[in-house]
């Protein structure tokens, strides 16, 4: 008996390390030392920092990945992947440094998984960080044939005066809403029991999704704000915090950027929401407070400026692609977001 016999193909990990080598080699930034292949990544932190502060993040894409494979749709939970870590350690101020992938299989299927890093391949360049390695694991026995999972993370830098920690944050702040591309890669458990439920076919079409499918809709990938964010804060734009806007929804996200004695009154008709969480309300009877608590209801990412740069900041995401509003103001509190009407 071999390790092949057990359900373990070497060759075929050897072989698809060889087919993805340029994708991970095309995100490599100056930094980067080595290649793909040792025991582990270098990189050379940047120079020009006073008080380098690293930060780092790690995530998942959670049970997304089962639509993706039910459909064999997989480049876009690549993206996922990448975008749920770096718009996480972006709050702080920080520039995505580098990325690190774990897959895990029942059987190693290369056109598949290549799927997959190429979705983390265009991410990371996306992001400006370097796909640094990753790890692939065929566990036979553990998964189904034809699943796997992902994780990863990823490091930033962040000169420490320039640290976003919620210190910064003033009341009278206006929170500045960025646009989501729907639902990110959270809420899946209860999107699945909704289209399960109702017996609805991921290829089935709806009027309000156009000529997408409902797979198409839900499958759309995280948006990433890495470039625009660290352009403005480049710009010299005055940002005081932000927030990721990921599992718990505006609610449980928002308070973790606020300083000290701080909540947040917020003004959800300043923004437009998306189609499919109405068609999700609907189909699944879900009341507000269910839809505000688990998905991101069109905000995905937000930032804390001081109200005299609010307009300007909106503008200059107009500018790059990015659907921008002014969805609240910073208030005297204990770290609850209002105005949210269940």
């Amino acid at each position: 008996m071999d390790y092949q016999q057990a359900g373990v193909n070497i060759e075929a990990g050897r072989s698809f390390v060889q087919q993805i080598r340029a994708l991970v080699e095309k995100t490599h930034r100056p930094e980067v030392l080595g290649g793909l292949g040792g025991f582990g990544g270098y990189f050379q932190l940047p120079t020009g920092y006073q008080e380098p502060v690293l930060v780092s993040g790690t995530d998942g894409v959670g049970t997304k990945l089962k639509i993706a494979q039910t459909l064999n749709h997989h480049k876009s939970v690549g993206l996922d992947l990448v975008a749920m870590c770096v718009n996480d350690i972006l709050t702080a101020g920080a520039e995505p440094l580098f990325f690190l992938d774990y897959i895990a299989t029942s059987k190693l299927e290369p056109e598949q998984l290549t799927a997959v890093v190429e979705g983390i391949s265009a991410a990371c360049e996306a992001s400006g960080c370097a796909l640094l390695g990753g790890e692939t694991a065929e566990m036979p026995g553990f998964y189904q044939v034809g699943e796997y999972d992902l994780a990863g993370f990823s490091v930033g830098i962040v000169e420490k005066s320039q640290l976003l920690e919620g210190s910064k944050v003033e009341l009278g702040d206006r929170a500045i809403g960025l646009a989501s591309n729907g639902l990110h890669s959270n809420g899946f458990s209860l999107v699945r029991k909704i289209v399960a439920d109702n017996d609805i076919n991921w290829s089935a079409q709806f009027p309000e999704f156009g000529e997408l499918s409902l797979g198409e809709i839900v499958l759309s990938p995280t948006q990433i704000y890495v470039q625009p964010v660290l352009q403005a804060l480049r710009a010299g734009y005055d940002i005081h915090g932000m927030a990721n806007i990921t599992g718990g929804g505006l609610p449980e996200n928002l308070p973790r950027c606020l300083g000290k004695e701080q909540s947040i009154q917020l003004n959800p008709t300043n923004w437009s929401t998306p189609p499919i969480f109405n068609w999700l309300a609907k189909q699944g009877n879900l009341s507000q407070q269910t839809l505000y608590e688990t998905f991101n209801m069109g905000i995905g990412f937000v930032l804390m400026v001081p109200a005299s740069v609010s307009e300007a900041l909106i503008q200059w995401f107009h500018h790059q692609g990015i659907s921008a509003y002014d969805i609240g103001e910073v208030v005297t509190g204990k770290g609850t977001v209002m105005g949210l009407k269940y």
